[in-house]
């Protein structure tokens, strides 16, 4: 693991969302515990290794269309050929005879194509008539005929490792003869609260009392993730209590995250006993919302402690705790999917931090990407992730976004 920032060094200064975001990631190793599964229990896993075609793809040439396979040598002489029909080849059940010259054979689509034909005419250009048909000399040798390994060579990459399975990738294996493979274990994910003001639902609230919602949403993002998760559920300002939570989180996972109690300063048990405990880094985060974050190992496990407010919660989640996870579990991508769209709204904005604000887009008619706000933007408005469908990723440096100009998005389809 790099050499962390220490809380000294950034209590005073700040650091861009990607100093951070390359900080964490170089300090991430991919998992090197494995499992083979069925591919029918490995959507959304990540390969461990690289698969080969063990054979061509397709393994013989085969027909692209219904229609007939013929020799073009019978018919590209004169402008109309008739020929003789005698006899078809469906798929799986090939034709194993001779096509002598002037014979053409009835072929379906998937079909083997007979060695001794070279163009497959599709049947609604060929006239009919019981057993003879007749073709225009207007064809091409090979056409819609599929050759041997036209799709994978044998010995070609099939799918590449750090490949998260997907459902076409399902296909293929099958289509490889391939039932299992090998994927990285997935991490196990351990997280709690801290705080006495929260209850858990169906608790009474008394006065200064608040539900705990960062587990559910964390609950929730972590789902989407494809990970073991772990919840701790909420731990008690005390000193005892949050040591034993620390120890016991970082040996249960590969990652451990908390949230609030992390800022620069906050005079409670949390900031003192990560400081005690492990190699932390205290940081904050040119960025809104979510500007402190802590992030470090304690024990073998990596250690994310997001800000309390719940908007702050999932911001730093996605951009800093998702890749994090995603490199863990071994993915090839960790980048955030973006998109252009022109803003329907008048966005305040500062100078100096980079600013992701709730926004609902959509597509026009001419297929235009436009994005409007959502409203208030406070860190606190956890109704405005529940209204959004994205991020409205603003720079750092950038001031207000005016009507009409284009902007960045983070669309929420695979984050949330």
């Amino acid at each position: 693991m790099t050499t962390l920032p220490t809380c000294d060094s950034m209590s005073k200064n700040f650091i861009t969302v990607e100093e951070a975001l390359e900080h964490i990631l170089s300090s991430v190793q991919c998992i090197k515990q494995y499992e083979t599964i069925d591919i029918r229990r490995s959507l959304g896993r990540v390969l461990a290794e690289d698969i080969t075609a063990p054979f061509n793809v397709p393994p013989h040439r085969n027909s692209a269309m219904d229609g007939y396979a013929v020799k073009l040598s019978d018919i590209s002489e004169q402008e109309k050929t008739t020929l003789s029909l005698v006899s078809e080849s469906f798929a799986g059940h090939p034709y194993s005879g001779v096509v002598q010259a002037g014979e053409c054979i009835r072929i379906m689509t998937g079909a083997v194509v007979p060695d001794d034909t070279d163009v497959v005419i599709m049947q609604e250009h060929v006239k009919r008539t019981d057993n003879l048909i007749t073709v225009s000399n207007q064809h091409k040798l090979g056409q819609n005929i599929r050759h041997p390994g036209e799709d994978m060579p044998k010995g070609s990459l099939a799918l590449e490792a750090g490949k998260q399975i997907n459902s076409a990738d399902l296909g293929l294996l099958a289509s490889l003869g391939i039932g299992e493979i090998k994927v990285t274990r997935k991490p196990r994910v351990v997280f709690f609260s801290t705080g006495d003001e929260l209850k858990s639902i169906g608790e009474t609230l008394d006065m200064g009392n608040i539900y705990d919602s960062n587990r559910y949403t964390l609950f929730g993002l972590l789902q989407k993730l494809d990970v073991d998760i772990i919840d701790m559920g909420v731990i008690p300002d005390q000193q005892e209590a949050i040591e034993k939570a620390f120890e016991d989180g970082s040996k249960l996972g590969d990652t451990l995250i908390t949230s609030g109690g992390v800022s620069v300063g906050d005079a409670d048990f949390v900031t003192a006993t990560l400081e005690k405990m492990g190699q932390v880094g205290f940081w904050k985060i040119a960025m809104k919302p979510g500007k402190p974050l802590a992030f470090g190992k304690i024990n073998n496990s990596l250690f994310f402690g997001l800000p309390g407010n719940p908007v702050s919660v999932m911001a730093t989640f996605i951009l800093f705790v998702r890749p994090a996870l995603q490199k863990l579990k071994g993915l090839s991508n960790t980048k955030t999917k973006q998109l252009t769209a022109v803003c329907d709204s008048h966005l305040k904005k500062k100078a100096g931090r980079k600013d992701h604000q709730r926004g609902i887009y959509f597509q026009d008619e001419n297929g235009t990407l436009h994005v409007s706000t959502t409203g208030l933007q406070g860190s606190h408005v956890l109704s405005s992730m529940s209204k959004a469908n994205c991020f409205i990723v603003i720079p750092k440096d950038s001031g207000d976004v005016q009507i009409g100009e284009e902007v960045t998005i983070y669309p929420f389809d695979e984050l949330i």
